[in-house]
């Protein structure tokens, strides 16, 4: 039987996925197979048919759907006229990607993996549904299924087992090679993309690819100077960008690494800042086609390569192949092994360490990598998302985002920042123009166009921001059947937008419920808020066939006001407890009850 290639296939969102892919993908070169790892809409669906050996990799976003980079894969795969043995020649395995604090706990997985069933592919093993909340993370079940996958391939493939296989410690080719210009002034390649254009001047429809970049008008800070956490209001330019939005849609941007990060990476690694290189591709890899040609290692570690975040199990294994250090090489080797996966979370995981300060604690090894090797040690730095906390008809020609900025304390001596909302809150437009990159996607949450229809919304703390976006698109569209559950600390200290709400109830467009957690002994919470307006949310729900919305924190608060909501059927509308939750569940299935929620 002549060995078959490998081909592994990922959905990803956030890059975890695209890790885990890249990650199988190496475990196959070192196993001396041939492999191509893409995203799932770079490949052409309509090949899958003669693929002898398929790996899918996806995670789950929103509320169950798939990530960006698998939707046309996912639209063409549910094709009701695609024949019930399609792909009975292909051998595969689904891994799933999640987090079992969302309802839809790796939805898309187990979706696909009954897909492929159903379309006549030779499933190798169950689904692994992999879960971010274990206490050693996604790894937890990630390892013991990747065993058993290699398994079940060597049972089907015993030729595969004929050649010994690379060392782990044995350095794999880089996926890309650097080529640096030895002059400033040397020409440029024909492919260079002109300046103007990447600032985003020329471009008519703003995407991933080609966002447009908005100059930043405001950045103002709404939360009390005394209040522990700052939360930022910054209201972008957008004229000429044709953006359109509706509620409920976001905003995307690249954040950049601070000034003192790209100076760190630089020193550690003993690079030039101002040397400009272009990229080579190994095989059927592109070159990213957001960095330019030729582009400086500043830029490069400032726009590109994720350094400051925390490091997956990955980085380690890589570091593991460069050290000659026999000291750090047994600490790196112990961090990328299936039995020290504890102690990598102690030292990384727990601590929120990054890959600048790993790299600091290992010095020699850091003093051995090969600059051809960044871009497959570091990830690329991931889009952020932002719900639009603002209107196109009250705000014509602007886009509003509300940003908590993301700082807190672990054992580490510096405090740990988030990426996205510490650049963003940086920005001052007072000492001179800024511009952001961005793009719009459409948002999960869709409002009615009835003006009749009632909408709920829960919205604690930035919870609010699309549902501030709602409710200054219904007030225009005269649509005044409109109750807002709004939570936060204090009302004094981050009672965000507040005189807008007190203007929106004196005129008659708006309810308002508050619940202010702090500001009296015994916290009170949305959900509480809730209950206590029992007789209200039945009547709009019940008679009025209102819509109820929940946006915020993930962990807790949804499943709360969901509960919430079950007694308010039970104590107003006297259902039982089955029939509370089944009225809940069919509210969610005809698009009454939507949630947009976050970890």
């Amino acid at each position: 039987m002549s060995k078959p290639g490998l081909l592994v296939l990922y959905g990803s969102q956030t890059g975890t996925a695209q890790d885990t892919a890249q990650r199988i993908g190496r475990q196959a070169q070192r196993k001396r197979l041939q492999v191509r790892v893409l995203p799932l809409d770079d490949y052409n669906v309509a090949d899958l048919i003669s693929e002898p050996l398929v790996v899918f990799v996806c995670s789950t976003t929103g509320q169950g759907d798939p990530p960006d980079n698998m939707k046309v894969f996912w639209r063409f795969l549910f094709k009701r006229s695609l024949p019930a043995g399609s792909l009975r020649r292909v051998d595969c395995a689904t891994l799933g990607l999640g987090d079992s604090s969302y309802p839809k706990f790796n939805f898309v997985a187990k979706k696909l993996h009954k897909r492929l069933v159903q379309l006549g592919a030779g499933v190798l093993l169950p689904v692994g549904l992999a879960d971010d909340q274990h206490d050693l993370g996604a790894d937890a079940v990630i390892d013991p299924w990747l065993s058993a996958f290699w398994g079940r391939v060597f049972a089907l493939h015993p030729a595969l087992a004929d050649r010994t296989p690379l060392r782990e410690e044995e350095p794999l080719p880089p996926t890309y090679t650097f080529h640096f210009l030895e002059a400033v002034k040397e020409k440029l390649e024909e492919e260079e993309v002109d300046e103007e254009e990447l600032g985003g001047v020329l471009r008519p429809a703003p995407s991933q690819a080609r966002p447009f970049a908005a100059r930043l008008l405001s950045n103002r800070r709404v939360t009390d100077a005394s209040h522990f956490q700052d939360v930022r209001l910054l209201e972008f330019d957008i004229t000429g960008s044709n953006m359109e939005f509706a509620a409920g849609d976001v905003a995307m941007m690249f954040p950049c690494n601070s000034t003192r990060d790209v100076l760190k990476f630089c020193e550690l690694l003993g690079l030039e800042p101002e040397a400009r290189f272009t990229l080579r591709a190994s095989g059927s890899t592109a070159v990213p086609s957001r960095l330019p040609r030729p582009c400086s290692l500043r830029l490069l570690a400032q726009s590109f390569l994720d350094v400051g975040a925390m490091p997956r199990r990955s980085f380690f294994e890589l570091l593991a192949t460069f050290s000659s250090n026999e000291m750090e090489l047994e600490k790196l080797l112990e961090f990328s092994s299936a039995a020290g996966q504890d102690e990598l979370h102690g030292y990384c995981n727990r601590p929120r360490r990054t890959a600048l300060e790993v790299l600091t604690d290992f010095p020699h090894t850091t003093a051995d990598i090969k600059v051809d090797y960044l871009l497959d040690l570091f990830p690329e730095i991931q889009p952020r998302s932002f719900s639009i906390a603002s209107s196109l008809q009250a705000h014509p020609n602007r886009l509003q985002i509300l940003v908590a900025v993301v700082r807190y304390r672990t054992k580490m001596h510096e405090p740990r920042r988030g990426l996205c909302s510490s650049w963003l809150a940086s920005l001052d437009p007072a000492q001179g123009e800024v511009y952001v990159p961005q793009w719009v996607k459409k948002g999960t949450l869709k409002f009615p166009k009835e003006n009749t229809t009632p909408v709920i919304m829960a919205g604690p703390g930035t919870g609010v921001a699309p549902f501030r976006s709602a409710l200054q698109e219904r007030r225009a569209e005269g649509k005044n059947a409109n109750i807002l559950f709004f939570g936060c600390r204090s009302e004094s200290k981050d009672f965000y937008f507040r005189s807008e709400w007190e203007e929106m109830v004196r005129t008659g467009h708006l309810t308002l419920v508050t619940a202010f957690s702090r500001d009296q002994e015994e916290k009170v919470y949305v959900q509480r808020r809730v209950k206590e307006k029992a007789a209200l949310l039945w009547d709009s729900i019940a008679n009025r066939n209102a819509c109820f919305y929940i946006a915020g924190n993930a962990k807790q608060m949804p499943s709360s006001v969901c509960d919430s909501l079950k007694e308010v059927f039970q104590e107003e509308g006297g259902l039982s407890s089955d029939e509370a939750s089944e009225m809940l569940e069919a509210m969610e299935r005809s698009g009454r009850l939507q949630s947009e929620t976050w970890s």
